[in-house]
């Protein structure tokens, strides 16, 4: 985990790591993974962080928010195959902005790196209104976690 925090020294941070299996579904005609499936295991990624860290999307719309995707970007570095063994560990970077920000990285079963991505995911109410200061149980959460 050291070397994968050394990418946001200075930085707030709090990780995650879920692993999971590759399916058939998820692969193209030669057997690897399609790349369109990288956005589910970063979802996948930013599900199980919520999750584990008290922030999951159900938390945040109970609280009158949404939180959509106005950034992602991904760079693929070698294959995943069927039934492949992989991680994701998800990193939440701490930001002064209304925003979240998380950094993924994509791990096979050899801790060879697969795939390096990120997200920007801004506040908005449900109408979809753009919200631009930080909401208050988004705060209490960076508090509660030790963010601040």
């Amino acid at each position: 985990m050291t070397r994968k925090k050394e990418l946001f020294k200075g930085k707030n941070i709090l990780q995650h790591t879920e692993h999971f299996k590759v399916k058939f579904n998820q692969t193209d005609a030669l057997g690897i993974v399609w790349h369109g499936n990288y956005v589910d295991y970063f979802e996948d990624g930013r599900e199980a962080f919520g999750r584990h860290f008290g922030i999951s999307y159900k938390h945040v719309q109970d609280q009158g928010f949404a939180t959509p995707i106005v950034k992602m970007l991904s760079e693929h570095k070698r294959p995943l195959k069927y039934a492949d063994d992989a991680y994701i560990v998800t990193t939440f970077i701490d930001d002064l902005a209304a925003k979240m920000c998380f950094h993924f990285q994509i791990f096979n079963a050899q801790h060879e790196l697969v795939c390096i991505g990120e997200t920007v995911q801004v506040f908005t109410d449900l109408q979809g209104n753009l919200i631009l200061n930080t909401p208050e149980f988004f705060e209490l959460w960076k508090q509660k976690v030790g963010l601040k």
